[in-house]
């Protein structure tokens, strides 16, 4: 069993910054990647960055050079730094984790997600 906790979701004004956490914790050999998507209401879900276990960062070309990704892998963590922020980036952020059992398996798991609000 993981658990994949989000935190730092919230309300922020237009051209404001905010940080998300995301933490995962169980039965974790190993973490491969970690990540976060968001979904609008109305849209689907989207990949906002994923980074590997050598941190190799990607990001969607809209988003490049104001989301930054980092990971702490000894907490097993995943941040994701949101600079000039957008009303447009309104969403849920979900962080997901694609990780290696101790049995050699590999699976993903969600977040149950962060709601992230930019007013204009």
């Amino acid at each position: 069993q993981v658990q994949v906790v989000e935190s730092g979701g919230g309300l922020v004004q237009a051209g404001g910054s905010l940080r998300l956490s995301c933490a995962a914790s169980g039965s974790i050999f190993s973490i491969n990647e970690m990540g976060w998507y968001r979904q609008a209401p109305g849209k689907q879900r989207e990949l906002v960055a994923i980074i590997t276990s050598g941190g190799s960062a990607n990001y969607a070309d809209s988003l490049k050079g104001r989301f930054t990704i980092s990971r702490d892998s000894a907490k097993n963590s995943v941040y994701l730094q949101m600079n000039s922020l957008k009303p447009e980036d309104t969403a849920v952020y979900y962080c997901t984790v694609v990780y290696t059992t101790y049995g050699g398996s590999r699976w993903p798991s969600w977040g149950q997600g962060t709601q992230v609000t930019v007013s204009s």
